[in-house]
């Protein structure tokens, strides 16, 4: 069963009782977004969620728009995002942890320039 079969997990979100707009936000007011996500005990089942289902704007899962990008660019065979989220692959420790992952600093170095 994917993430996108079972929505239970979203009852349980940090930001459950808040408005939705409040994570739909840009600049200083998504770290803060983002701060709540690291709090929360279903944050990755979001992100998954996110990332399986394309989501384009707002904070999921404590990652913003343009990391999501970055994640999806840096692994684009990645077909179960749950799974990846539970691996050992350094991004995804990294993104478990509590606390603003490296993402686009890790997709910059992997980047292969164009000549």
């Amino acid at each position: 069963m994917s993430v996108n079969d079972d929505q239970t997990w979203a009852a349980k979100a940090a930001c459950a009782s808040e408005p939705p707009d409040a994570l739909f936000v840009r600049g200083a007011a998504q770290r803060e977004a983002r701060t709540r996500c690291f709090r929360c005990e279903v944050r990755m089942q979001c992100l998954a969620d996110a990332l399986e289902s394309g989501a384009v704007f707002g904070v999921w899962g404590g990652l913003t728009e343009r990391e999501r990008r970055a994640l999806m660019r840096q692994y684009p065979h990645i077909e179960d995002w749950s799974e990846w989220l539970r691996s050992d692959d350094p991004a995804a420790v990294d993104i478990r942890e509590p606390g603003a992952p490296r993402i686009i600093t890790r997709a910059k170095r992997t980047e292969v320039p164009v000549r």
